[in-house]
């Protein structure tokens, strides 16, 4: 591969690929009534929830003199810039310039929109690209639609590339030593082999001789229209009902050196056994999640921005190096 086509690759990592759906919010954030300002993939978005309750997203940017949409208000199914009360619908396109109705203004599409799932309390959008520019379908995790399964979802920005963070999914042999203090991650043995399996959504990466024990197994999913890492924690009776602890995980850049990050939680649990868990997690277990969540941010932002120039790697870190490369070829497509 020419140096050239290399650091064209490296640019379309860095931000965030194009052609691809992200996480970019929870539900509770956007509220009926008010715009909620985002950044991702280096672009201001604003979001806001119509009066039937779907969501829209557009470019944070009023198209008359380019004062923030985010700072304006909500007027019916639309929003508006609070400098001039210009008025744009879903689409981007201007609904009114209530200063001088019948402006030429006044159909204009002049701000970009992009399309929007709103999932298991999740908000997905579309970063389209030049040669995708239509909205790809979006397979979500089949917990999502499992009844089986009962889910919290938790965010957090981290200074700190998105791609260490997948690296850092992709790396199951980590856990045993930087989370060896945890609530769970203290157990199991600290050598192993590490063996990668293809599968026909991105890949599997496990421990050989260690299974149930740790976080031993990590399910990464990189299939044309998203990124994101499925993993099992074990946990003990004293955790409550509902057997390993699941773990959905996503990484949205906001630019080149952040990221916001999303962790769905799953328990296979039901009936009075579900509120149980739940109330357990929110009164014992979330900060203890946490305080494991925090081991990584802070392990992660400390990392040199430059370290894949000068790193060693060895054979634990075949998850890692699968991961890369396949980011790689999707920045190719």
């Amino acid at each position: 591969m020419a140096s050239g086509e290399k650091q064209d690759i490296e640019t379309r990592l860095a931000s965030g690929l194009l052609g691809h759906w992200y996480v970019i919010g929870k539900s509770v954030q956007v509220k009926k009534g008010k715009p909620h300002a985002v950044t991702a993939l280096g672009r201001n978005l604003v979001l806001w929830r119509e009066s039937g309750g779907a969501v829209h997203c557009l470019e944070d940017y009023c198209p008359h003199r380019g004062a923030r949409l985010s700072r304006g208000e909500i007027n019916a199914d639309n929003i508006s810039c609070r400098y001039h009360g210009v008025t744009l619908d879903g689409s981007g396109t201007i609904v009114r310039v209530p200063a001088m109705p019948g402006c030429a203004l006044e159909g204009r599409k002049a701000v970009q929109s992009y399309a929007v799932i709103e999932a298991n309390e999740g908000i997905y959008a579309y970063f389209p690209s030049s040669e995708r520019p239509n909205p790809s379908a979006l397979n979500l995790p089949e917990e999502f639609s499992d009844p089986a399964w009962s889910s919290i979802l938790c965010m957090g920005r981290w200074e700190c590339s998105y791609r260490f963070v997948y690296d850092n999914f992709a790396d199951p042999m980590h856990a045993c030593y930087l989370h060896a203090d945890s609530f769970t991650l203290a157990f199991g043995a600290k050598q192993d082999v590490m063996r990668v399996e293809p599968r026909a959504d991105g890949f599997h990466i496990a421990r050989l001789e260690q299974k149930d024990v740790n976080l031993d197994w990590t399910h990464v999913v990189v299939d044309g229209s998203q990124v994101y890492c499925r993993l099992d924690i074990p946990y003990p009776a004293a955790a409550g009902p509902g057997g390993p602890f699941r773990i959905i995980g996503y990484a949205t850049p906001v630019d080149d050196s952040s990221c916001m990050v999303f962790f769905w939680r799953f328990r296979q649990v039901s009936g009075i056994a579900r509120q149980s868990w739940r109330f357990l997690y929110r009164a014992r277990l979330e900060a203890r999640h946490w305080h494991v969540l925090e081991q990584d941010r802070e392990m992660l932002i400390n990392i040199p921005r430059d370290a894949h120039k000068r790193e060693m790697l060895y054979q634990h870190d075949v998850g890692v190096a699968r991961m890369r490369r396949m980011l790689a070829q999707q920045a190719l497509t």
